[in-house]
């Protein structure tokens, strides 16, 4: 409960929503009435969740934040693997829309992809209810636990759960921020500036990745990143804006 205002958060509402939902969606599978939701093992869940991104056609809705993985023991190739899977989502499906929090669009930018410049569409809120996938609206993925796809994960097809998760990402999309216009505006991610001074100082990419210990592939990639962020298509472009913005 807030302790301010008495109200129970949003988050928690739409978390003990989903759970009965689901519970719902259990009773009347039991009885052959709807479409039971598959459990889908830890070590299947990458595999899975790439099989039904790649036949996504339409649509793509997400509450995911890469943020909140940290602490809880997956590994840093499973999240770039999955930024890999959206962005790859992103550029083919016709509409995406994705909600995160501040610090994991901010996360999302250090494992690989800056999703809102990849051409989808995102809001931000402070906090995420729970992670999911909805694709074309008639699938959805969903954490045994809420939190963690690699802890275990729901596919459901029963289209009363698809409906009812269809409606909690409407509700908190319109209450979100666009994050185009104010992102990073104040200072670029902590992870991009020693990226962004051996730009400047125009070092060639392998003593620069040298200079900071990074893989040259791993900094092309975040030069990219940095790029992607400033709307730049030129490195040079990249640190007149840097200066512009007053990032260095």
């Amino acid at each position: 409960m807030s302790v301010s205002s008495g109200r129970v958060p949003m988050r928690s509402v739409l978390r003990e929503s989903l759970t009965e939902t689901l519970e719902e969606s259990a009773f009347h599978a039991h009885r052959g009435i709807r479409p039971p939701a598959q459990s889908v093992r830890p070590e299947h869940v990458g595999t899975a969740a790439a099989r039904l991104a790649a036949v996504t056609r339409h649509e793509l809705l997400t509450f995911d934040d890469p943020s909140g993985c940290i602490g809880q023991g997956v590994p840093e190739r499973m999240l770039v693997h999955a930024a890999t899977c959206v962005r790859e989502v992103v550029a083919r499906v016709p509409r995406v829309r994705q909600i995160t929090s501040r610090r994991g669009l901010a996360r999302d930018a250090e494992v690989g992809t800056i999703r809102w410049r990849d051409g989808g569409q995102a809001r931000l809120i402070d906090e995420i209810p729970f992670r999911m996938g909805v694709m074309d609206r008639s699938v959805a993925l969903v954490p045994i636990d809420l939190d963690v796809l690699y802890n275990g994960m729901l596919l459901v097809r029963d289209p009363v759960v698809v409906r009812a998760l269809v409606r909690a990402h409407q509700r908190s999309w319109q209450s979100g921020e666009d994050p185009s216009a104010r992102l990073f505006d104040e200072e670029p991610p902590a992870h991009l500036v020693p990226v962004l001074e051996c730009l400047l100082a125009g070092l060639t990419d392998e003593a620069a990745a040298a200079r900071i210990g990074l893989s040259g592939r791993t900094y092309c990639r975040r030069v990219g990143d940095l790029l992607a962020l400033l709307g730049a298509d030129s490195r040079f472009q990249a640190g007149a804006l840097a200066v512009r913005k007053g990032w260095a």
